[in-house]
């Protein structure tokens, strides 16, 4: 507990800038959230979704974007397997379209071969019927996004209680700027290639610090890396998005990466962002403080989702 508390206060700047998931809540930090959010908007989207237990027995579909959706027909990822753990089982996230599904039981089956590892850690995926979350993420709601850490599978088991509650492994340097050798190995750069050079993945997140090392250790092939994408948080796990099922009309994907490998200028600027709103976040200012934006409502999704969320 003193190490999550440890983080955290590290991590506590960051809420300065864009929501990055509270991927390393425990079990009781994120039941008061959940708590809090139900009760401060009883009617918004996240806490509709939110709280359904079960999927819509619907044709799989993706509905709508990835921040803007929901999904019908979602299967489960079993929680354990040959190969792979779900952590934070309690948070019921580990469903997705079957797409999602299929992809990560063969990532993970493929791990040992590529990292040495006795395989992954599955974080977030999305919830039973997709939609926005109670907590953390504003993706992840069409059943295309899942979040993997970056701390290798143990041999052994985990049991619920570890499940819940241990943190992931922080890859970023404690100055933020690039990864922490003590943490970081190559197998975490061909894990995040060989991800890269599936043509169903569309996206990658890492943090800035963790895209200095891909790019550095890329070699003179850097192509891969126009996928991987810098964003805040994402220093305990890589965020998977995977494109649009072929034919699926209501699903809503992104554009192909047209950015190039995005390890010069831009990348630079990441870093310097991130660095000065750790270690010089701007003062609050004076006044009162504006009162919070509404959650996303019902009506801001796709019409096909008030069907989702009212299917047995």
């Amino acid at each position: 507990m003193r190490t999550i508390a440890r983080i955290a206060g590290l991590l506590a700047p960051l809420a300065l800038l864009p929501a990055t998931g509270l991927a390393q809540s425990t079990a009781d930090q994120e039941a008061k959230t959940r708590a809090a959010n139900i009760a401060a908007w009883p009617d918004a989207a996240r806490s509709l979704f939110g709280q359904k237990t079960e999927p819509a027995s619907m044709q799989a579909r993706a509905i709508g974007s990835y921040a803007r959706g929901c999904l019908a027909g979602a299967e489960a990822l079993p929680v354990d397997g040959p190969s792979w753990q779900v952590m934070r089982l309690n948070r019921n996230r580990n469903w997705g379209h079957p797409a999602l599904i299929d992809y990560l039981e063969k990532l993970a089956r493929d791990v040992p071969r590529i990292t040495g590892w006795a395989g992954l850690l599955v974080g977030d995926m999305s919830q039973p019927r997709g939609g926005p979350m109670l907590t953390g993420h504003a993706s992840h709601q069409i059943g295309l996004d899942a979040d993997v850490w970056l701390t290798p599978m143990p041999r052994g088991r985990l049991d619920r209680e570890q499940r819940e509650n241990m943190s992931a492994v922080n890859m970023a340097r404690s100055d933020w700027r690039d990864i922490d050798p003590r943490n970081w190995t190559p197998a975490h750069t061909r894990l995040i290639r060989t991800v890269a050079a599936e043509p169903k993945v569309e996206r990658i997140f890492v943090n800035p610090a963790l895209k200095v090392a891909l790019c550095r250790e890329a070699g003179a092939d850097k192509s891969w890396l126009e996928k991987v994408r810098p964003i805040w948080g994402h220093n305990y796990h890589f965020h998977i998005r995977l494109a649009c099922p072929a034919g699926m009309a209501s699903c809503q994907g992104q554009e192909p990466p047209n950015f190039g490998d995005g390890c010069g200028a831009e990348l630079s600027g990441w870093i310097e962002r991130q660095h000065n709103a750790i270690f010089n976040p701007p003062k609050p200012k004076p006044g009162p403080k504006p009162k919070p934006k509404p959650p996303m409502s019902l009506d801001a999704l796709p019409p096909e989702c008030r069907q989702v969320l009212v299917s047995r």
